[in-house]
């Protein structure tokens, strides 16, 4: 299926893009891949080196910035710098950095500074489209560009999940198109927005699908105890291993292993796990001998993976090698579409189960599901109403029903009502409590702004741009005064 990008809603003119190439040659190839890539033929300029680049970044805006790391050595000597200030000048464009395969240092120094994604040369027309979609998806773009698939939508169900939204049909497109590759998947997202299921459906609709499904969770093993878990153990490597043991991706051999919560494996394991990814070869717990063993690798975490290897947590190499296709779960906050599509989906199975018979939700209670945060994500829905089911008989889920079953809010309440009352605080505009928390942010870190936008899980072309705001802001009442 060919997947072209469009102009999102809302917008008329073609998308404009800035590509910052060098070389001639390799910048009207990755200029035609663009052309075929869109619907609406984007205007592109090219700009030879950074400096060139960044003269028409003051004089014009664009909605995405191609930019060759190789590049930029004349706008600054180290790479990080020298993204950081094109990213200072793009106004919130998608900025994404081109290199070759084995600069992987120059990648992670640009993601330090402000790019969004890195996608290593040569490109692929449809997997380049899908990455820029993707992104242009996350980050909400006022001119977002959104892939063209020509395919209907699947409806509210697919593959183990449960939505109609715009996002969820975007993640269903996401999967149909990754699971036939064999490469590494790197799955985000927030705890209880469905990591495991995507990881399932990637096997499942796959070639690998006949073959075993194996996940081991690195967060939930003790450190001394994930390599055998991992790699499997020898008979006597340990006292009481009486005999040979399998690892998980030993047992995965032929199909899929799924390694949840990547973000907590210990530091010296993830140099075994890289080398094993490079290799293909095991060596079991107290044994010399190898096996060679094949498996595609599906990871998930919901930690940001920029602010592990900024905080020296997770290798930056291991981090590229598994970070070949992405896929971002929206948490369920940003698809309030799909909250009555998943309430009404659990309320029919758990009433199924325990032989009960409701008619739904009233309107009022509808209103307030939609209105929630929901932190827990699905699983925190799914919780409710299970919880819903078991407590009352049937009928119409009313809003007193939902405050009797919803624990996580009763016990708010309680921690508040048992706490002294809190001194009155003056309520400061919206603007001035970004500012404090931003400011506080970069405090704490030491005036490095990078790492700041990594904890705050923002862009630092975002920091970057309200600052600026906010000392233009402060100039002009100045000079008020």
């Amino acid at each position: 299926m060919t997947m072209l990008l469009r102009s999102g809603p809302g917008s008329d003119a073609a998308a404009r893009l800035l590509l910052i190439e060098r070389d001639p040659a390799s910048g009207r190839v990755t200029a035609e891949h663009l052309r075929n890539c869109f619907l609406a033929e984007p205007a592109i300029v090219a700009a030879r080196d950074g400096k060139q680049a960044a003269e028409m970044l003051r004089n014009q805006n664009y909605d995405i910035v191609l930019v060759d790391l190789s590049s930029l050595g004349d706008l600054a000597a180290q790479t990080e710098d020298a993204v950081a200030r094109l990213v200072k000048l793009a106004a919130g464009a998608l900025m994404i950095a081109l290199s070759d395969g084995a600069s992987v240092s120059a990648a992670v120094e640009a993601m330090r500074a402000g790019a969004h994604d890195y996608i290593a040369k040569p490109i692929s027309g449809p997997a380049f489209a899908a990455r820029i979609g993707e992104l242009a998806h996350r980050h909400g773009k006022a001119r977002a560009l959104t892939i063209e698939t020509g395919a209907p939508e699947r409806g509210e169900r697919f593959a183990g999940f449960v939505g109609a939204s715009t996002q969820m049909q975007f993640v269903y497109e996401q999967i149909e198109r990754i699971a036939p590759s064999s490469v590494p998947v790197f799955i985000t997202g927030e705890s209880g927005s469905g990591k495991d299921v995507c990881a399932e459906a990637l096997h499942e609709r796959g070639p690998r699908a006949n073959k075993r499904f194996v996940a081991i969770n690195c967060a939930a093993i003790p450190r001394d105890l994930m390599e055998s878990e991992l790699f499997g153990v020898a008979r006597g490597a340990y006292t009481g291993v009486h005999e040979d043991r399998k690892g998980a991706a030993e047992l995965a051999d032929g199909g899929t292993l799924f390694l949840d919560e990547i973000g907590e494996m210990d530091l010296s394991l993830q140099s075994k796990l890289l080398r094993f990814l490079q290799t293909g070869a095991v060596s079991r717990v107290g044994e010399a001998s190898v096996r060679q063993i094949d498996v595609r690798v599906i990871c998930a975490t919901n930690r940001n993976p920029m602010q592990l290897i900024a905080e020296k947590k997770f290798r930056e190499d291991l981090f590229y090698r598994l970070h070949v296709l992405p896929i971002h779960l929206p948490p369920l906050r940003q698809r309030p579409a799909d909250v009555l599509v998943l309430a009404r989906h659990f309320l029919e199975r758990f009433a199924r189960e325990e032989h009960k018979l409701f008619s739904g939700f009233s309107p009022e209670t509808a209103n307030l599901l939609i209105a929630r945060e929901w932190p827990g994500n699905v699983r925190q829905l799914q919780n409710l109403v299970r919880r819903l089911v078991v407590m009352f008989d049937g009928g119409e889920i009313t809003a007193e029903m939902i405050a009797a079953a919803d624990i996580e809010s009763l016990g708010l309440v309680r921690e508040e009502a048992a706490a002294p009352a809190p001194k009155k605080q003056p309520v400061l505009p919206m603007w001035r409590q970004e500012q404090r928390i931003i400011e506080d942010a970069i405090q704490s870190f030491a005036g490095n702004i990078a790492l700041a936008a990594a904890a705050l899980e923002l862009s630092p072309s975002t920091i970057y741009r309200k600052r600026q705001a906010w000392a233009e802001a402060g100039a002009d009442r100045k000079g008020a005064a």
